[in-house]
C-alpha cells in the first residue's frame, strides 16, 4: 500500500524510473504478502476489531496498485474485483467486531489504525471512478467520508478521555491525516469523469475541502510524533506519499501551480521514510535470520 502510492506520486512529477521500480516492489510483494496472511488465516480472531480493521490494508493495496496500473484494463478490473470481495467480507465482520463495545468501549480502544476502514472505501472509489462507474464510486466516497468521520470522532474523544494512551502514540496516529487525504484523491477521480452540475460543483467543493483538513492535520500529527517520540513505520510512509499524490491532484484541479511545489516536498519526504523503513525492514530480517528466529509474516 505505501509502496504503491510512493509509486504513485512519482509518476504525478515524471520519476518513471523511480514510479515503475516501486509498482515493481508493490506488484511482486501483494500476492506474497497475500499468501502469507492466508496461511495464517485460521489464527484470526475475527471478533477482534484489531484484526478486521487492519485487514482492510488488502482491500487498500489492491485499490492503489489497481490505481497505478490503471492503463492496463484487465488488471484494473482484476483488482477492483478483488478489493471489492474483500471489502464486502470484512465490511460486516469489522462491523460485529467493534458493535459489542458500544460507544464507550470503542472509544477506549480507538487509535489511528482504525482510519484503514475509511482508507480502504475511498480506495473503492477511486478504482469505480477508473473504471467510469460513476454512481458506485459516489456512493462510495460519501461512505469513505462518513466512516472517516466516525473513526476520527472515536479517537478524539479518547484524547480527551486519555491523551496518554501509548496506542495514540503509534505511526498510524499518521492514517488520520492520510484517511482524508486519500478521499481528496477520490473527489478528483470523481470530478473529472462528472457532468457539470451541482453534484458536479458539490464534489469539488468538498474535494477542496477534505485537501485543507489533511493538511490541518499535519502539524499536529508532527508535533505528536515529536512530543511522543513516535518511530517511523510503513503507516507512516503511506500517508505521506498520499498527501503529495493528493496535492498534485489538487493542482489539476484548481490549476494553482504553488500545489504541485508543496507536492513535490512532499514526494520526496514519503520517499525518503520509503528507503528508511525499507532499510531498516531489511536489517531487522537479516538479524532475525542471524539469530535463528522467524520473521513475523505481518511486516
Amino acid at each position: 500500500m505505501a509502496t504503491g502510492i510512493v509509486s504513485i506520486a512519482a509518476a504525478d512529477h515524471g520519476f518513471g524510473v523511480i514510479s515503475e521500480v516501486l509498482i515493481v516492489i508493490a506488484a511482486v510483494a501483494l500476492p506474497v504478502l497475500m499468501y502469507l496472511v492466508a496461511r495464517a488465516w485460521r489464527s484470526f480472531d475475527m471478533r477482534d476489531h484489531n484484526v478486521t480493521l487492519p485487514l482492510f490494508t488488502y482491500v487498500a493495496a489492491c485499490a492503489v496498485v489497481g490505481a497505478r496500473l490503471a492503463e492496463h484494463r484487465v488488471v484494473l478490473w482484476a483488482l477492483a474485483g478483488m478489493a471489492l470481495q474483500g471489502w464486502v467480507t470484512l465490511a460486516p465482520l469489522a462491523a460485529r467486531s467493534m458493535w459489542r463495545h458500544r460507544w464507550v468501549g470503542l472509544r477506549d480502544r480507538a487509535r489511528g489504525g482504525w482510519e484503514l476502514a475509511a482508507v480502504a472505501t475511498s480506495g473503492l472509489s477511486i478504482l469505480f471512478s477508473e473504471l467510469h462507474v460513476l454512481f458506485w464510486g459516489l456512493i462510495f466516497w460519501v461512505f469513505g467520508l462518513l466512516l472517516y468521520l466516525v473513526m476520527t470522532s472515536l479517537v478524539l474523544w479518547r484524547v480527551r478521555h486519555d491523551a496518554s494512551s501509548p496506542e495514540l502514540a503509534q505511526a498510524d496516529v499518521w492514517i488520520l491525516m492520510g484517511g482524508i487525504a486519500i478521499a481528496t484523491l477520490a473527489g478528483d477521480h470523481l470530478h473529472h469523469i462528472m457532468y457539470a452540475g451541482p453534484i458536479a460543483d458539490g464534489v469539488r467543493v468538498v474535494t477542496i475541502a477534505t485537501w485543507i483538513v489533511a493538511t490541518a492535520w499535519i502539524p499536529v500529527i508532527v508535533y505528536v510524533v515529536v512530543r511522543r517520540k513516535v518511530g517511523l513505520g510503513w503507516p507512516a510512509v503511506f500517508p505521506l506519499g498520499m498527501y503529495s499524490s493528493a496535492t498534485y491532484a489538487m493542482s489539476v484541479e484548481t490549476g494553482w501551480r504553488w500545489f504541485v511545489t508543496i507536492s513535490l516536498a512532499f514526494f520526496w519526504i514519503a520517499f525518503g521514510a520509503w528507503l528508511m523503513v525499507a532499510v531498516a525492514e531489511l536489517l531487522r530480517f537479516q538479524r532475525s535470520r542471524a539469530a535463528g528466529t522467524p520473521s513475523d509474516p505481518a511486516t
